[in-house]
């Protein structure tokens, strides 16, 4: 009875959610190497060749001349690349940002406008139909309804797959693909099973961490779970500019961003190894530290992400925490916002999300077809 009761709730919740899972798949599949593309793609921009008996400019010139080109910029952190001829870029959070020449200061144009737009379409998609406005919230409530019965789906499913009688022929034609199936139905129901239960555990993950974003409730859990308070979202201030670093106004001898950017490098390198990108978050006047924001990674591993705090008139450690110092809370939180893409793992996490993605597309295909010899042929037949 509980096999029969599950198979059809199975069976109706696949039909119902089917081709918005179809839509989930498949444009998580596209934004599998996002990041990546659109890494090469900058660095087919960066400075080529350095200028004769060029040095790069300091961080106070680029900042004014930054504020030059584009007065309407308030930046509140300047992030720099470990990569030969990569920009220096003026941060202002999400109100914009600027790419400089580190040699001669003027505004670069890296990567591709075309394709940061296709991306974000596609990540629209895969989110709430790429609705803007109003109806957002009402797209995302599909999606997230159609992300649980995705979930439901993949547990039944493992139930489901386990058969009858347990023998190794029953078991080998749900375990592996059959090279020369009897009809169209018996691939269909080969390719089903085959691609669910290989595909169960890496999906159960994934599927189960969009949860939390579309959730409050599963949000909240993460916290509770821990028996923490969990963090309240709110809009922070507007952005200040903070571009004036003259050691006269605040009566303090600080050091200058670019000895304060040297030593932040200096420390990234004796106590982590390498570093992708350091971002300085620029501190105001009468700020007496100064914090850094250090990437491993291009993104995507907390893990591999630091946060290093200096004493702004020495230039001496004050501290350097990663995702350990982090509540267990807040550890699991960032976790899975990245075990959903499999970034967390690195590129072959990655890589086996697109994958597993890419096989749902498979699942989705069979299922409609077995439900439809079930359910719509016989009624066709009888007409």
């Amino acid at each position: 009875m509980l096999r029969k009761t599950l198979f059809w709730a199975h069976l109706i919740s696949g039909a119902l959610a089917g081709l918005v899972i179809f839509m989930m798949s498949i444009t998580g599949v596209i934004l599998t190497y996002e990041r990546q593309i659109l890494n090469w793609f900058e660095r087919a921009d960066y400075v080529s060749e350095k200028p004769q008996n060029s040095e790069p400019l300091s961080i106070d010139a680029l900042l004014e001349l930054g504020s030059i080109s584009n007065p309407g910029l308030n930046p509140i952190a300047i992030n720099i690349s470990n990569h030969s001829g990569a920009p220096i870029t003026l941060s202002a959070g999400r109100s914009g940002s600027m790419p400089l020449n580190p040699y001669t200061g003027e505004e670069m144009s890296v990567g591709s406008e075309a394709l940061d737009n296709f991306f974000n379409a596609v990540t629209g998609w895969h989110r709430w139909f790429n609705v803007s406005g109003e109806g957002r919230s009402k797209a995302r409530a599909i999606t997230g309804a159609s992300n649980l019965i995705f979930l439901f789906l993949i547990v039944s499913g493992i139930y489901l797959w386990l058969p009858r009688i347990w023998c190794w022929t029953m078991f080998k034609t749900r375990l592996l693909f059959v090279s020369n199936p009897p009809d169209s139905q018996a691939r269909d129901f080969n390719w089903h099973h085959v691609f669910g239960i290989w595909c169960a555990i890496p999906l159960l993950f994934i599927v189960a961490t969009a949860t939390v974003f579309n959730y409050s409730w599963a949000n909240n859990l993460v916290y509770q779970i821990y028996g923490e308070e969990v963090p309240q979202r709110g809009r922070g201030a507007p952005a200040e500019s903070n571009r004036v670093f003259l050691t006269a106004e605040t009566g303090q001898q600080f050091l200058s961003l670019d000895e304060l950017m040297h030593a932040a490098r200096k420390i990234s390198e004796e106590q982590l190894g390498s570093w992708q990108s350091i971002s300085l978050n620029l501190p105001k006047h009468n700020d007496e530290q100064v914090s850094f924001s250090i990437n491993q990674s291009l993104g995507g591993q907390p893990q591999k992400q630091f946060t290093l705090v200096l004493d702004r008139s020495e230039g001496t450690q004050k501290s350097l925490s990663g995702l350990s110092e982090q509540s267990p809370g807040r550890q699991t939180r960032s976790i899975i916002r990245f075990l959903h893409t499999g970034e967390v793992l690195g590129f072959w996490g990655q890589t086996i999300a697109g994958l597993v993605s890419f096989a749902s597309l498979f699942m989705v295909w069979t299922g409609f077809a077995l439900a439809y010899r079930r359910l719509i042929k016989p009624l066709l037949t009888k007409a």
